[in-house]
Parts: C-alpha cells; sequence; structure tokens
C-alpha cells in the first residue's frame, strides 16, 4: 500500500510541476527597474 501511496503523490507533484514551468515560461519577464514618474519634482 505504501509503494502505491508514494507513487500517486510522486506523480501528483510531477504534474502540478509541470504545469507550473509550461505557465511560467509564459509569463513575461519581471522587471527588476522601480518604476519612477517622467517629472523628478513630483
Amino acid at each position: 500500500m505504501a509503494d502505491g501511496y508514494l507513487e500517486k503523490h510522486q506523480q501528483d507533484y510531477e504534474a502540478r510541476k509541470e504545469a507550473y514551468l509550461r505557465k511560467k515560461r509564459h509569463l513575461p519577464p519581471v522587471s527588476k527597474k522601480p518604476h519612477r514618474p517622467d517629472d523628478e519634482a513630483l
């Protein structure tokens, strides 16, 4: 029983990981620069 349990959870984990990585590849890159207004006096 334990082997089947572990295999099922491993398969679930792999499926979630694959879906996460597939979704992550399609997201636009995150800009690390803070947004600054055009007018520095503001």
